[in-house]
Parts: C-alpha cells; sequence; structure tokens
C-alpha cells in the first residue's frame, strides 16, 4: 500500500502515528502475542504428555513443580490459550470429599490462597484435606480415611495419618505431626469447611503456632486443588 499512497496520508487517516506504524512494521507482534504463543507450545507440550490434564493442572505444571520452567501465569490466561487451540482434558471426574461441613461451624475464615498454588519458600503454604478409602474383606466393605497435610512448595507431604474413623483426632494428630516436623514454620493452611477444620479446636491450634487459617468456598474444591489432585493419584495408585 505505501508504494500507491503516503505513509503520512495513511496514518492520518487511521488516525495512527507514524511512529506507531513503524513500530507494526518492525514488530508485527505485541510482546503480549509473543508470550501467548511460548505458552502455548509449552501448553501443548504439557498436554501431549498428560492428556488428562485440565487447564488448572496444565497452570501448576507451568509453575515449575515437577523441574519444568517456573512459569508463572494465572489460570485465566491458560483457559484462554486452551480454548484457542481447543485444548481439552480426554477424561471428567467429580472430586468425591468425605469431609463434612458442620451445620453450626465454630469459625470460618475467608480465602485467603485465592488458588494461588505457587510458594517462594518451603513451609510458606499447607493444604490439607482428608480423604476415604474402601476395602474389601470378603463382600464385607470397610472404609478407611486418610487426612494429610501438603507443602505447596515441593509437593511433598508434611504429615500424615490413617484411621478407621473420620474425626476430629484424626484431623488434629496430622496437624500436631507438621508441627513437630516444622517447628519454626509459620505457614498459611488451607482447607475445606469440614467439620475439624471448623472447630474450635482446629482454630486454637493455628492461633497457638501463629498460622493463618484459609478455607474454600462451599461446592469450590477447586480452591483446593494440588490436594485434590494428590488424593485422585493416591486413589489411582
Amino acid at each position: 500500500m505505501s508504494k500507491h499512497y503516503p505513509i503520512d496520508r495513511l496514518c492520518k487517516y487511521l488516525n495512527v502515528t507514524r511512529s506507531a506504524y513503524y513500530r507494526w512494521v518492525k514488530y508485527p507482534k505485541s510482546n503480549n502475542e509473543l508470550r501467548n504463543e511460548r505458552l502455548s507450545t509449552e501448553i501443548q507440550r504439557i498436554h501431549n504428555q498428560h492428556p488428562d490434564m485440565g487447564y488448572r493442572r496444565i497452570r501448576d505444571e507451568l509453575d515449575g513443580h515437577k523441574g519444568i520452567k517456573g512459569i508463572h501465569v494465572n489460570d485465566k490466561r491458560v483457559l484462554r490459550i486452551c480454548r484457542k487451540y481447543d485444548i481439552k482434558s480426554n477424561i471428567k471426574w467429580k472430586p468425591k470429599s468425605c469431609t463434612r461441613g458442620d451445620r453450626n461451624p465454630d469459625h470460618i475464615a475467608k480465602n485467603y490462597l485465592h488458588r494461588e498454588f505457587h510458594a517462594e519458600k518451603p513451609n510458606e503454604k499447607w493444604l490439607t484435606d482428608v480423604s476415604e478409602f474402601k476395602y474389601y474383606n470378603g463382600i464385607e466393605v470397610h472404609k478407611v480415611y486418610l487426612s494429610a497435610i501438603l507443602d505447596l512448595y515441593d509437593r511433598r507431604i508434611v504429615s500424615f495419618k490413617i484411621s478407621d474413623h473420620n474425626d476430629n483426632p484424626l484431623v488434629m494428630d496430622t496437624f500436631d505431626e507438621a508441627v513437630r516436623q516444622e517447628a519454626d514454620a509459620h505457614p498459611l493452611v488451607h482447607s475445606d469447611r469440614g467439620f475439624q477444620y471448623t472447630s474450635a479446636q482446629f482454630y486454637t491450634r493455628l492461633k497457638k503456632y501463629h498460622m493463618k487459617q484459609s478455607m474454600s468456598k462451599v461446592a469450590h474444591c477447586i480452591d483446593n486443588g494440588p490436594m485434590k489432585y494428590h488424593e485422585q493419584y493416591t486413589k489411582a495408585a
């Protein structure tokens, strides 16, 4: 077009400065577009290796906890790229939590974690939950319960306890063991709104050790996503 029309007139007609035009000629794609292209390459690679992963788990993988480059990006950006390239998990599952809410909870905390599943250092953010497992003795069905605390920095299990009963002692013993293992830790502790975590007993423990409590919103299991993923992985194993 510039062969037939003066650049000045074109820029004036389109309400574009000459400097902006020449910048576009030299760099036709914005830095944001270029970054999205690089992200899409990483996302495609993760999807090819783990086709069962949805966009939130892909985002978690990008964050670098398994040796992949530490690419810090929010869920919404990963979701936009996944939609653009039609990247979807090849399975759909609905996490089933055995934690029961209390009709009259002693304490409800805000969600201070805000799905920020990246931690800069050990013992900065802990996630916790209780999982239910079934096993058979002949035709009899039995249940056991696993309570665990996970460190978001490196996804290690800080402590865990197993019991035949899903009750307060199971969760309190798990917490007490974590404190014994990490005596100097003062993390943000995130959970769902199960009756153990909304109890005065659990809240008192957190206050005693100068820990801040955070809770998922009702029916928002993804707020505790990495912990739920660990539960599903453990059950599959």
